[in-house]
């Protein structure tokens, strides 16, 4: 065996050019810049000195840009290749010709050799793996499992780059993995935000369509979530509450808060979603909010009062707010010395509905010192009649205090809450 000499590269052979680089849809961050290799004459090669003759062939022709000769002195280099250092020489030369033939099959053959080699520096293999990654992806057919080894690898060694955690998302989804995926696709979101940089809008929504999708209602309500909190336009609020309507399991009071949430925040749209609220609350009621909500979407353009079904919801929420306010106070009296919080509940209900949240909030302190009320639903009023009264901090403190049934549906309140001026 003969003794292990030094061969430095006469040529910088690089993962240079953006043909190798294809960053799937969903990461907005720019293409990642080819892995960089020391300059020539900067690192040098533990051969031995069969290796290095058998290489210099190969060498040659790679600088004088033969891709002809380079490609027939090619597998002699191979064969000879036993060190790490010499397979990874071998795995450059690969990718030059690759890249003077313009041949991508060539360009990934030569980078998984260069990973395959061990004579790699660490500092190389994040891009060597995100290259890796990128030409599975463009080969034909495109290789998503490959690539989703590599990215796994790349994640190992970069576990905080949230790119690379979306774009490992997106093959997870591709392979039909979407529990994997949302996991993914939500610890992207919170590297982003302890960060204290912007998530991007479409990996909410990215994450939130494949949670719908596959009906992961938890990880849906927390996108939504997520959402609004961050991107609070009425389109989003309005798909956002939808996909909680859909998987929050919703009984008849929650379904009301729902609809009350839905108004401030302006998600209401189409006349049904004005007639399902108007007609929800007339039943449950509560004439003047029926009132009032079909007087918004008259207002709005969004309600037809000459349609039937408006007109006969105005004739009869209208026919009883005169007798129906005026019960009120008395009821309000009676409510306070009963034994339970039931018929508090309900007035405080009445009295928000008029849009008098300084009664209402009394009456729902009431139900809650009584007790016999559900104390999540009870809380979370509080918290709205608090809300829409102006108390922006007691409103907060009354949100974060609901839990149970409630706790969700309160999380979005207090995004709303979060979001006035």
């Amino acid at each position: 065996m003969n003794s292990v000499s030094r061969f430095a590269l006469g040529v910088a052979l690089t993962l240079g050019g953006a043909s190798l680089v294809a960053t799937p849809a969903l990461a907005k961050k720019d293409p990642p810049a080819p892995a960089a290799q020391p300059a020539a004459g900067t690192r040098t090669y533990n051969l031995t000195k069969e290796e290095r003759a058998a290489l210099a062939p190969t060498q040659k022709a790679v600088i004088a840009k033969d891709w002809a000769a380079a490609q027939a002195a090619l597998p002699a280099a191979q064969a000879a290749a036993q060190s790490p250092d010499a397979k990874y020489v071998v795995g450059q030369f690969i990718l030059q010709i690759g890249i003077g033939l313009n041949n991508e099959a060539m360009q990934a053959q030569a980078v998984d050799a260069l990973i395959a080699s061990g004579g790699a520096q660490p500092s190389e293999l994040p891009n060597l793996y995100r290259n890796q990654a990128a030409l599975a992806l463009r080969a034909s057919p495109p290789n998503s499992a490959k690539a989703e080894a590599a990215y796994a690898k790349l994640i190992e060694l970069v576990p905080n780059d949230p790119d690379t955690l979306v774009n490992l998302a997106k093959m997870k989804n591709d392979l039909r993995k979407p529990q994997e995926a949302v996991t993914l696709l939500d610890r992207a979101i919170d590297v982003k935000r302890a960060a204290g940089q912007p998530v991007d809008e479409s990996w909410y929504k990215y994450g939130l369509k494949i949670a719908y999708d596959n009906r992961l209602g938890p990880q849906a309500v927390k996108f939504s979530r997520g959402l609004v909190s961050a991107y609070p336009t009425k389109e989003n609020w309005r798909d956002s509450l939808l996909v909680y309507r859909d998987y929050g399991n919703l009984d008849s009071a929650g379904k009301l808060d729902l609809l009350r949430l839905m108004r401030v925040s302006k998600a209401l749209a189409g006349e049904r979603d004005w007639y399902d609220y108007a007609s929800t609350v007339n039943d449950a009621g509560f004439p003047g909010e029926a009132k009032a909500v079909l007087d918004e979407g008259v207002a709005l353009h969004m309600v037809d009062p000459k349609k039937q079904a408006f007109a006969e919801l105005l004739r009869t929420s209208s026919a009883r707010l005169a007798g129906d306010r005026a019960s009120l106070t008395a009821e309000a009296t009676r409510a306070m010395a009963a034994p339970t919080g039931v018929t508090a509940l309900k007035i405080g209900d009445g009295f928000y509905g008029y849009g008098d949240y300084a009664k209402a909030i009394e009456l729902y302190r009431a139900a809650q010192s009584k007790g016999g009320v559900d104390p999540s639903t009870v809380q979370l009023r509080l918290g709205m009649a608090l809300a829409m009264s102006g108390d922006r901090a007691g409103a907060e403190t009354a949100f974060r205090a609901v839990t149970g049934s409630r706790a969700d549906l309160a999380a979005y309140w207090l995004s709303w809450l979060n979001q006035r001026g």
